[in-house]
């Protein structure tokens, strides 16, 4: 049986960050603006496990935000032991960290090492130099290539983080960067849609019109077209979209800190959704005949998916194909794979017609 896996997640926001990239503002999306010491990643570690519900778990510390590997060496050293004594502990089971491309060496590495790092994930962004110059970033592409190259020789799970809608980066440039990274075969990898934050240089060029956000059916396409690439290596994708916090929220909400952008509180779903829908219409298509009613056979945990956000694909399904949906739940069929079986063909609801006709 798989384990429950649980993250227990420490931001460090802005720690060991050189610059402000034009769309960074770490303490803003963070929702925290205090710096963390060691005594405080005691106390989250406790207040997490204390609200754990399965004792036979899988449970990671991860250190979000900022440049892990720029802080200070001596606060790193306090930071990482704090986490580490609850692995010696046998309390969690492994820490990841976040950091940036340029700031990975040989050092690093072995002090990450020392306090049984596992994973380490690299805030890439673009694989575009000139994207990157556009947006203070401060490393290029190929600090991303030798820190990957690095990251794997060493025996840790390399992740990628990457942007979509950068400023100045087309659609193409951004299926660039997702094919730049699955040559460098990381397990893992973060999408985020960039969104306008208040205190930002991307927030004035917004204003001033010198910077257009996609929108969210933009976002969503883009990000399903990355999702094919990554699905067809294997690559993990474990998060699409920003975390939802009391600042990242949508802009209308009183205390957000979210000017523009593709903000959707359910952005994951609405990606997957996308991905089921045309996996069904493909199914529907391959049938030579005009259907009229079809039974979709799913796992319970892919129904929401299958169904989509406030039920858009079957809607949608209804709308351009007058198409009636019937959803089958079935725990014991794979988790993300539907079957669609005809129950009702046009020619069958027209007899149906003309017999109550009759």
């Amino acid at each position: 049986m798989v384990k429950k896996r649980y993250i227990i997640p420490i931001f460090v926001p802005h720690l060991g960050c050189p610059n402000d990239c034009t769309f960074c503002n770490q303490r803003k999306i963070s929702g925290q603006i205090k710096n963390i010491t060691e005594n405080d990643v005691r106390d989250i570690i406790e207040f997490y496990l204390s609200n754990f519900k399965e004792s036979n778990s899988y449970k990671e510390v991860a250190f979000y935000g900022g440049s892990f590997t720029g802080i200070d060496e001596q606060l790193q050293e306090k930071l990482l032991k704090s986490a580490y004594d609850y692995i010696k502990e046998k309390k969690i089971d492994a820490i990841r960290i976040s950091t940036r491309p340029d700031y990975i060496d040989k050092k690093i590495l072995k002090r990450l090492k020392k306090y049984k790092v596992k994973t380490i994930e690299l805030g890439v962004q673009s694989t575009n130099d000139y994207i990157l110059e556009k947006c203070k970033r401060g490393h290029t592409y190929e600090d991303v290539v030798r820190a990957s190259k690095l990251i794997k020789k060493y025996g840790f799970t390399l992740g990628h983080q990457m942007m979509i809608g950068l400023p100045e980066s087309t659609h193409q440039d951004d299926i660039n960067t997702a094919k730049d990274l699955i040559r460098l075969k990381p397990k893992i990898v973060r999408i985020y849609p960039v969104l306008v934050i208040k205190g930002t240089e991307l927030e004035k060029q917004y204003k001033n019109g010198e910077y257009e956000p996609l929108t969210v059916n933009q976002a969503v396409e883009r990000c399903k077209e990355l999702c094919y690439l990554f699905g067809k290596k294997k690559i993990n994708i474990i998060r699409i979209g920003l975390q939802n916090t009391d600042s990242i929220s949508a802009p209308t909400n009183m205390g957000s800190e979210v000017v523009a952008g593709p903000y959707h509180e359910t952005f994951r779903q609405l990606v997957e959704s996308s991905i089921y829908y045309d996996t069904i219409v493909s199914k529907i298509k391959k049938i030579n005949t005009k259907v009229k009613e079809v039974e979709i056979i799913v796992n319970p945990q892919d129904v929401n998916n299958v169904i989509g956000y406030k039920k858009q694909n079957i809607l949608k399904l209804k709308e351009m194909y007058d198409l009636d949906v019937v959803i089958k739940q079935d725990i014991k069929h794979s988790v993300d794979k539907i079957d669609v079986v005809v129950t009702k063909k046009y020619k069958d609801f027209l007899d149906d017609k003309e017999k109550v006709k009759k």
